[in-house]
């Protein structure tokens, strides 16, 4: 390991979703699911799961502090968890789905004391901040099974995620206040995803777009689909075969306007993007179609200096 890099160890529930979380992000070297705070050693996964080895499942991450600061891991962990749950996360509970910061200094125990003061202080909640902040101990690495689980069962992984109530709890708690969504996005922004409107066809920006690049959450930043898998559907939106990643999306029936139809919502932010149908070309059949309004373009050139410089491989990937 590069001596400039660090160690942060966070606890957030199931290790398969955070570890995803942060995997993504420009800067993180490496992330290992594992468990770590117990007095058991060499746990199992059967072990952490009965509950007896006071273990929590987390991920142990190695960054680079002069691309990404433990101030943002901090932020990012915080938001990808209900602080205030103080008997597990989402659907699973029990000691070991607790959360918990574990520092590795003194100096991260002081930020990590200090952005748990702010969210107390902020307004947010009405109950108390229930996250942990523990010396770090020792971390043990879960079964290899698990790490990188996201990819190696994507399926599985994408229905856990949108059944155990993480999406539309975290949605709920973090989701920018309407007045501060309304001075950030343009009016025909928020009404396609916050009012679930459609924007016209073929009168919006990116339809015919044709350049080489990503498109992300116009809200939250976040990979949502890939040039690669844009196709001329002739119908004046945006057309995808595939969302960048199964966890990108989620869908959900939308009876509205008497039709029975697919809705497509962003994991990150919960904006409404568009809908989903199944007259799309192969491989996939489907066709993602969705509003320019809700996307942000991020062209290849500058996916490096916008901060999407981990994303450059998919490019390499299907030339």
């Amino acid at each position: 390991m590069a001596e400039h890099y660090e160690k942060a160890t966070f606890a957030g529930g199931c290790f398969w979703c955070i570890h995803e979380v942060f995997k993504s992000l420009e800067g993180v070297k490496e992330v290992v699911s594992g468990y770590t705070g117990g007095d058991v050693e060499n746990p199992t996964y059967q072990d952490v799961s009965e509950g007896y080895t006071k273990h929590f499942e987390a991920v142990q991450i190695t960054f680079d502090p002069k691309i990404i600061t433990y101030e943002d891991l901090l932020n990012v962990f915080w938001r990808n968890i209900d602080p205030t749950d103080d008997g597990g996360q989402f659907v699973d509970r029990g000691s070991q789905y607790l959360t918990a910061i574990f520092y590795h200094n003194e100096a991260q125990n002081e930020l990590a004391k200090r952005s748990k003061n702010l969210l107390e202080n902020s307004g947010k909640f009405d109950k108390p901040i229930a996250t942990q902040i523990l010396p770090y101990k020792k971390f043990y690495k879960a079964e290899e099974y698990h790490q990188d689980y996201y990819k190696k069962n994507p399926i599985n992984y994408k229905y856990y995620k949108s059944h155990s109530g993480r999406i539309n709890r975290l949605n709920k708690i973090w989701k920018e206040s309407d007045k501060e969504l309304k001075q950030k996005l343009t009016p025909l922004q928020y009404k396609v995803t916050q009012e679930n409107g459609t924007e016209p066809p073929f009168k919006n920006e990116y339809w015919n777009n044709k350049r080489k690049g990503i498109y992300v959450d116009i809200i939250s930043g976040e990979p949502l689909f890939i040039s690669t898998n844009k196709f001329d559907s002739n119908t004046g939106w945006p057309s995808f075969t595939k969302p960048i990643s199964e966890s990108a999306v989620y869908t959900k029936e939308d009876t509205s306007f008497l039709m029975v139809r697919t809705e497509v919502k962003s994991s990150s932010s919960g904006a409404h993007l568009g809908h989903v149908f199944s007259d799309g070309p192969k491989p996939t059949g489907l066709r993602y179609c969705i509003n320019s309004a809700a996307l942000k373009f991020i062209p290849l050139e500058d996916m490096e200096k916008e901060g999407y410089k981990d994303y450059l491989y998919l490019f390499d990937e299907n030339k």
